[in-house]
Order: C-alpha cells, then sequence, then structure tokens
C-alpha cells in the first residue's frame, strides 16, 4: 500500500508538481490524497484540478483567531488521513493544533543550508553574507521557524555575478529533486527520529 500525501503550498506549486510526477511511478511508494491552500489564488490548487487530485482551501481571514484557523487547517488534514504532511512553498506557520496533529510527520523546506539562514530570505542573506556555497534543507516542522530537525540538505555554489532571483532558481531546481527523493526514501524505508537527529531506514 502506497503511503499518502497531503500537500499545503501557497505558490505556483512546482515543489507539488515534482511530488504529483513523482507518485505516478507505483514504485515510488506514495500518492498525493489532497492538496490544501491557504489562498483560492494558489497555483497548487490548479496543479491539483489537471491532476484530479481533491483540493480545498483554509483562509486565515475566514477565522475569528489564529488558533482556530490552525484546527481548522488541521481537521481539513485529518479527512485524508496522511501518512506524511508536505509543506511545499506554504507561507504561513502552523501552531499547536497542528503540531500536535503532525508532529514528527510533516515536512517543510528551505532555500538555505539550515540552520544558516534562516527567516523569509534565505537566498538574500546568503548572498550578503558573501558565502561560495548554499542550498535547501528538507527538515520535520517544530514549534520554531525553520529550526526543526534536519532530514537531508543539498549544496548550490554561488557564482560571483549571481543575484538573488538568479540563484534562487537554480537552487528551486536543486530543492525539487531533494524533496522529491527524500519523500520517497521517507515513504519506502520508514524514518525515525532521535532529538535533533533524523534517520531514514529502519
Amino acid at each position: 500500500m502506497r503511503a499518502r500525501l497531503v500537500v499545503l503550498g501557497s505558490g505556483e506549486g512546482t515543489n507539488l508538481q515534482a511530488l504529483i510526477d513523482a507518485c505516478r511511478d507505483p514504485g515510488y511508494g506514495a500518492r498525493v490524497v489532497a492538496v490544501g491552500a491557504d489562498r483560492p489564488a494558489a497555483g497548487t490548487l490548479a496543479r491539483a484540478g489537471q491532476a484530479g487530485i481533491p483540493a480545498f482551501t483554509v483562509r486565515l481571514a475566514d477565522y475569528p483567531s489564529r488558533e482556530d484557523w490552525d484546527v481548522a487547517l488541521t481537521r481539513a488534514c485529518t479527512a485524508y488521513a496522511p501518512d506524511l504532511v508536505v509543506l511545499a512553498g506554504f507561507m504561513k506557520l502552523v501552531g499547536k493544533p497542528f503540531l500536535d496533529r503532525f508532529g514528527g510527520r510533516c515536512l517543510n523546506t528551505h532555500p538555505a543550508l539550515l540552520p544558516s539562514f534562516p527567516g523569509a530570505h534565505g537566498v538574500r542573506d546568503a548572498l550578503a553574507h558573501g558565502v561560495k556555497v548554499t542550498g535547501c534543507t528538507v527538515f520535520l516542522i517544530d514549534e520554531s521557524v525553520d529550526a526543526g530537525p534536519i532530514v537531508a540538505q543539498a549544496c548550490v555554489p554561488v557564482a560571483d555575478d549571481d543575484d538573488e532571483a538568479v540563484l534562487h532558481e537554480r537552487i528551486k531546481v536543486t530543492e525539487r529533486a531533494l524533496l522529491r527523493d527524500t519523500v520517497g526514501r521517507m515513504v519506502r524505508e520508514g524514518w525515525s527520529v532521535h532529538g535533533r537527529k533524523v534517520r531514514i531506514g529502519p
């Protein structure tokens, strides 16, 4: 039986598309059972529709508090009984109800080699710091911002003439492959978390 993925996104959905494409191979070990977004115009919803995948939207503005929104998001994801939740460009921080339900099995990505350059401007901050190598990180979310246990990382060289847009695009290509490969390994081989260390496999 293939693992069930729920993917949440706010943007164009290129990471989602990488997972949808990978899941077409039965040997990948997973299938995307639902796609969620926090805004109705998210490209992730259009990609879900094109692939025939159920989709839902949980807008923060529709709820009286952040916690109410978080409870609603948790309920919407839970309805699809996911084995793994993937935040693929999801631009909202989740809270305690969500973490209580999906802690230890919710992945996020970041366009830098954490713990360096966390936050919304990881690519810009890496360039400003003058690093020669940056990259991307797949990690398990926790109550902190971009500081959960690291599952996988990949390096991307920084060229002397890179600007933020050019470097970010190159990181995204690597990020899509890293996310696809990491999710595949996790669902096929299993994973365990010991403190801050994540191990894929038995």
